[in-house]
């Protein structure tokens, strides 16, 4: 890619067990290059009381740079993988890219 091509970092948080549907849901709806590591967070569960213990604490964080005709197409994949419109299933925030290095 072009050092001057504008992308979207598309940022997704969601529950370990999700990560194989999601990682393919992205991919299918263009996201061409993925990073992801595995983190633990806190939130929804400590707020639900007894019925939070039933939500997984062990999360998986995906980023993904993605052109900006791509960007919904992604968003849209990776929120019905998750089901990601039901509380305590993660969350998924884009944000615009100034600058890369190092990104073809």
């Amino acid at each position: 890619m072009a050092e001057d091509q504008t992308l979207d970092l598309v940022t997704i948080v969601i529950q370990y067990k999700d990560e194989s549907k999601v990682l393919d849901a992205i991919t299918k709806a263009g996201a061409t290059g993925v990073t992801y590591f595995y983190g633990r967070g806190t939130g929804v569960r400590q707020r639900l009381g007894v019925l939070g213990k039933l939500i997984e604490a062990e999360k998986v964080v995906i980023f993904t740079a993605v052109a900006p005709d791509k960007t919904q197409a992604v968003v849209k994949a990776a929120t019905e993988a998750a089901h990601l419109t039901h509380p305590g299933k993660g969350f998924l925030c884009v944000h615009k890219v100034q600058q890369t290095v190092g990104l073809f």
